[in-house]
C-alpha cells in the first residue's frame, strides 16, 4: 500500500537530484521496468551502458533525468526509504500506485498529487485515515495543509 504523509517530514529524503547522482549504478537501467518509467515520464529511450536518448537534450546520462523520474527510480530501488515525491509531476502518479501495488512504500508530498478518477488505496500518515479515491485525498490533504475541519 502507498503511504503518504503532507507536508514536513524530517527523515524523508528531500533532495533526491543529489541523493540519485551519489547513489545510482548504471545496471539499474538495465531494468525493464525502469526503462518504462523513463520512457513514459521523459519520453526518452534507454539505448544502453545508462546512456539515455532523450527528444530535447539528445544523448544524456543518468542524472539529466528529469526530477520525477529519478525520484520514481529511487522509490523502486529504495523502497524502504521515503523520498520527497514533490519533485514528481502527476504524470509519475500512475507509476508511484503501480509499485505500492506490488509492496509497501512511502513517499512525502508538499503538494496534491493527482492520482487520477480511478479507485486506488492511500494511507494518508497525517490522520491514519485510508483514502480510495481523489476527493477522500483531497480531503485529507486539505486538514493536513490548510488546518480545514471534516
Amino acid at each position: 500500500m502507498l503511504g503518504v504523509q503532507f507536508g514536513e517530514m524530517p527523515e524523508a529524503i528531500y533532495n533526491t537530484a543529489v541523493y540519485f547522482k551519489n547513489t545510482y549504478l548504471d545496471s539499474w537501467f538495465d531494468d525493464e521496468f525502469v526503462r518504462r518509467m523513463i520512457k513514459s515520464v521523459d519520453k526518452s529511450i534507454v539505448l544502453g551502458d545508462a546512456l539515455i536518448q532523450s527528444p530535447v537534450l539528445g544523448k544524456i546520462a543518468p542524472t539529466q533525468l528529469s526530477g520525477g523520474v529519478k525520484t520514481l527510480i529511487l522509490i523502486y530501488y529504495k523502497p524502504e526509504l521515503v523520498f520527497n515525491a514533490s519533485t514528481c509531476g502527476n504524470n509519475c502518479a500512475w507509476w508511484i500506485l503501480r509499485m505500492a501495488s506490488k509492496r509497501d512504500i512511502t513517499i512525502n508530498l508538499r503538494h496534491l498529487m493527482v492520482f487520477g478518477n480511478g479507485k486506488f488505496s492511500i494511507r494518508v500518515l497525517n490522520s491514519g485515515n485510508v483514502v480510495h479515491d481523489m476527493l477522500g485525498f483531497i480531503e485529507e490533504y486539505d486538514v493536513a495543509m490548510n488546518g480545514a475541519e471534516r
